[in-house]
């Protein structure tokens, strides 16, 4: 993710990453929205882990092995308990 993230000039602030999801913390540059970047992440994500693990090619034949959805706040003054949230 964090490859994936530099390309685009989004700052990861923190993540966990567990098996079934993941929970990032990210800054985005103003000329994306948050849309376009999530499904930038999930797409070549999805691609590279693929390529990656061969085998998961047959059990997930139509190439779709993530929730459709995501979740996305915005961050105020709440942003260190955010970041705790997402490290813990």
């Amino acid at each position: 993710m964090s490859e994936l993230c530099k390309r685009k000039g989004v700052e990861i602030i923190a993540a966990e990453c567990m098996p079934d999801y993941v929970h990032m913390f990210a800054g985005i540059p103003p000329k994306y929205s948050v849309s376009e970047i999530m499904g930038y992440l999930k797409r070549k994500s999805s691609l590279m882990i693929f390529d990656r693990h061969a085998n998961l090619k047959y059990k997930y034949s139509n190439r779709h092995f993530r929730c459709r959805g995501y979740y996305v706040d915005t961050v105020g003054k709440n942003a260190n308990k955010i970041e705790e949230y997402v490290k813990n």
